[in-house]
């Protein structure tokens, strides 16, 4: 909300620093989002932004000036000559081309700018600039002030003419910074703190913040002996839906331009100016809080047949359509409330009136109205037709009943006043079930236990009596509050009272205190913390995280099946049926995810149209269906993707050579490289064919302990083409977190490293093709003993020089001893045990023993 500091000042007395009063109420949780400056300079602690700032507007350069006689430019139809007292000894001559003042005229107060005064121009470019006043000839008559409107002074966007001012005391002479500056700050209104979305309801936190007294005056107005009984009938369908409904009936209005000091402050507030029909409806919306809607109450005695119209308050009929004040016909249905009379709807009550019974400039008597609706019902109505304005956000947040008598008698004030209307004495009022006033019982005790400190009591009967509650002792520190007419948000008692006594207070000076109890033993969260673990470790081999919805599509995880799908029930295949919503907000997110891998390939599918590598993961869980059950499985479950160059480009890449990619051997290292990190025992791969999205020959299954725990290898190049991952070689995995984790030892040992050199040895053996390279490495173990402190693969052979159906294995082999240099007989003898083992147990050659 948008709120005129000089507005605001109406009803109570302001800080000297802008500032202070917004930092202020930012603490009590009404949080600004920016100051706006109008004409006048930043003082004090106020911060405001530079495209905020506006243009000052010189003390000395930019007054008020008297119109003491306009005639017409001797060379020039378009121009007028315009004789200024401005507070000198002397009057000046002015030209103008403004259309709102003619030949003739006299006695208005405008704006007038002296030389060098600054002011906006828009150039031939179309843009906004910002020029210096200077003298020049105008068809022969020398000019050096100028006429101001509100475009020149930064006030609006567009002008229809000069300013001219309604400020009878306004002297000539006086800067304007006095008469029109303003610093309008903009708060961000909660929606607990609706009754702030006025004037009247800042002042009153104003007054509890700096402990003044705020003046909201009590609207009179004079009515005349005409009663409006009779004038207009109306009925509410249901209470629950328009909880109050009064009618008002003003006559003799005149429609025209309303004061300029209303005009300033719509403006000031964010709204444009109309007439003074809506302009002093808008007005005391903002001024109170109360929306409300005018109508030309002779079309609706037309619309009777001559008739006392008679007003109804119902949800819409099916088929009915309304056309609406922007000129759209809406098709309504039964979830619209709507205001009505005999011949069909007139408003969408809440949100917009209609059309037909809108105020023109011919409109003599108005029909005023001031109610209550339902909050929920507006909400709906309003984002239907996608209608949010002033009023639908006051009314959907939820508006007082209270609210609507003074707001009505305050409205038919200022139609007296501004538009000679002449008001029939009483309003048709029906309230079927007046609110009542919530009475809490609040002590001390109460205050101390919900705080943890006690508040003064004289602080606490003036902060809610400021805030309008009315506040009865009750015995020693105890008082009978009474909740005021204007709030909805007090629904837990003694809470909602000690809240807003903390947030007056100021959560700034609440008392620092330590607990007055010791600190419970912490305890660990081991399945979150192995979580973390896993995460750092991934991170540390150089993967990023994805986090993908969890809401899926049966054709997503389709995609992981290539044209001619496996049997139900293979490995790695998800089973049974998803876990589907009720409510889809798309087809794309219509299920619960059975596997976290078609989310990852489509980040990495995204990614790769900018990046030439990926390598994702993602940790999740995941939902599966158990039959007989209303609540799924959610196991979590673990996905790696790696895809594109090994390593990033550098300066000296070899020039025509393709770098090297991400292949199979990459993700094993990933996976192999998490679990042993992980420091979980009997790891072991095993090739497999049964995983439909992978590439049937690079595919393995990771066993822990000789059980699966999951699935990793090249994705099916049907897979990726389904991905639109193209021809890329994707490497993908798919594992069981729920079981590594699980494998996770709660302890595990640590071994001190030798400070003694390593011997190092290497070995070829040939062994039949078939041989897994894991077989040999286990016997190699197995023979070196405590001595041999390492063994790696480090080349494979297939070729010339060796027997149909074998290969050779080269392994790196390290000797070390924890307490000694070890010997090279010692070395030679721990070597030749490895060796005949291997020629033992698995009938291996060693080359350039056994095999030349």
């Amino acid at each position: 909300m948008l709120v005129p500091l000089s507005w605001l000042k109406d009803y109570v007395p302001l800080p000297a620093d802008p500032g202070a009063l917004v930092e202020r109420l930012t603490i009590a949780g009404l949080e600004s989002s920016g100051v706006k400056l109008f004409g006048v300079p930043a003082t004090g602690t106020l911060r405001v932004k530079p495209e905020d700032a506006g243009l000052v507007w010189e003390r000395d350069k930019l007054i008020v000036a008297q119109v003491l006689e306009i005639t017409k430019h001797p060379n020039a139809d378009s121009l007028k000559l315009v004789k200024l007292d401005y507070g000198a000894s002397e009057p000046k001559t002015v030209i103008t081309g403004a259309e709102n003042i003619a030949p003739g005229q006299s006695g208005m107060k405008i704006i007038l700018g002296l030389r060098g005064s600054r002011y906006f121009f828009t150039g031939k470019d179309g843009k906004k600039t910002v020029m210096s006043l200077e003298p020049k000839a105008l068809r022969g008559i020398d000019n050096d002030a100028m006429c101001m409107s509100d475009f020149e002074l930064g006030i609006a966007e567009e002008s229809e003419g000069i300013i001219i001012l309604d400020d009878a005391d306004a002297k000539p002479g006086t800067p304007i910074q006095d008469v029109l500056g303003e610093v309008v700050v903009e708060l961000d209104i909660l929606p607990n703190m609706a009754r702030c979305l006025s004037m009247h309801g800042i002042a009153r936190e104003v007054a509890a913040l700096t402990g003044v007294a705020a003046t909201i005056p009590t609207p009179v107005v004079p009515v005349s002996h005409e009663k409006v009984e009779g004038k207009v009938h109306v009925e509410i369908a249901d209470p629950k839906l328009c909880a109050r409904y009064t009618a008002t009936v003003i006559r003799n209005v005149t429609v025209k331009d309303a004061p300029r000091w209303m005009r300033s402050r719509l403006h000031y507030a964010g709204m444009r100016p109309i007439n003074n029909a809506v302009d002093v409806t808008n007005y005391v919306m903002l001024e109170q809080g109360q929306p409300l809607h005018a109508f030309d109450y002779d079309v609706l005695v037309a619309r009777a047949g001559g008739q006392a119209p008679t007003i109804t308050v119902r949800p819409a009929k099916a088929g009915e359509k309304l056309k609406t004040l922007d000129g759209q016909d809406r098709e309504l249905s039964s979830d619209n409330l709507v205001i009505a009379d005999t011949a069909g709807v007139i408003a969408l009550a809440g949100v917009m009136g209609g059309a037909e019974t809108e105020v023109s400039a011919a409109t003599k008597t108005l029909l005023l109205e001031s109610a209550s609706f339902d909050f929920v019902s507006v909400r709906k109505t309003a984002r239907q037709f996608n209608l949010f304005s002033e009023a639908s956000t006051r009314f959907s947040r939820g508006v007082h009943p209270e609210l609507a008598g003074t707001a009505a008698v305050r409205a038919a004030q200022l139609f007296h006043d501004h538009a000679g209307g002449e008001v029939l004495a009483g309003v048709v009022d029906n309230y079927p079930t007046p609110a009542p006033r919530q009475v809490i019982d609040l002590t001390a005790g109460d205050i101390e236990r919900l705080l943890g400190f006690s508040i003064p009591p004289a602080e606490v009967t003036r902060v809610l009596t400021a805030l309008q509650f009315q506040v009865e002792p009750n015995g020693e520190d105890a008082w009978v509050v009474t909740t005021p007419q204007t709030r909805l948000d007090i629904q837990s008692g003694v809470a909602d009272l000690v809240e807003e006594l903390a947030r007056v207070y100021g959560y700034d000076n609440l008392p620092e205190r330590l607990l007055p109890l010791e600190l419970p033993e912490p305890k660990g969260n081991r399945a979150l913390e192995l979580e973390d673990r896993v995460r750092d470790l991934l991170a540390d081999q150089g993967l990023n995280e994805a986090i993908t919805y969890s809401l899926s599509s049966a054709e997503a995880e389709a995609k992981l099946k290539p044209a001619a799908p496996p049997p139900e029930g293979q490995r790695g295949e998800p089973g049974g049926d998803f876990v589907a919503l009720l409510n889809p907000l798309s087809p794309e997110r219509s299920v619960m995810r059975r596997v976290l891998l078609p989310g990852v390939l489509q980040v990495a599918q995204k990614n790769l149209e900018a990046a030439d590598s990926v390598a994702l993961y993602e940790l999740g869980f995941v939902y599966l269906p158990k039959s007989g059950e209303r609540l799924p499985e959610e196991p979590r479950k673990l996905a790696i993707v790696l895809c594109g160059r090994r390593s990033g480009a550098a300066w000296d890449d070899p020039q025509g050579v393709s770098p090297a990619k991400y292949d199979f051997y990459d993700l094993k290292g990933v996976v192999e490289g998490l679990v042993n990190d992980l420091h979980i025992p009997g790891l072991s791969f095993a090739p497999t064919r049964d995983v439909p999205w992978l590439h049937p020959m690079r595919a393995a299954e990771l066993r822990v302990n000789g059980t699966a725990v999951g699935v990793f290898g090249e994705l099916h190049p049907k897979v990726a083409e389904a991905f639109l991952l193209g021809e890329r070689a994707v490497q993908a995995a798919e594992l069981d977190l729920e079981a590594i984790l699980a494998a996770v030892p709660a302890r595990y040992g640590y071994k001190p490293f030798s400070t003694f050199p390593p011997a190092k040895r290497d070995v070829a053996v040939v062994v039949a093709d078939a041989t897994p390279a894991e077989a040999v490495l286990a016997e190699i173990r197995t023979a070196g003993g405590d001595l041999l402190t390492d063994a790696s693969l480090f080349d494979v052979y297939r070729g010339t020089g060796l027997p149909d159906g074998t290969k050779s294995l080269a392994f790196a082999l390290t000797y070390q001893a924890p307490d000694r240099t070890l010997g090279e007989k010692e070395i030679a003898k721990a070597h030749e045990k490895v060796e005949a083992r291997l020629k033992e147990t698995l009938k291996a050659q060693i080359r350039g023993k056994d095999l030349a």
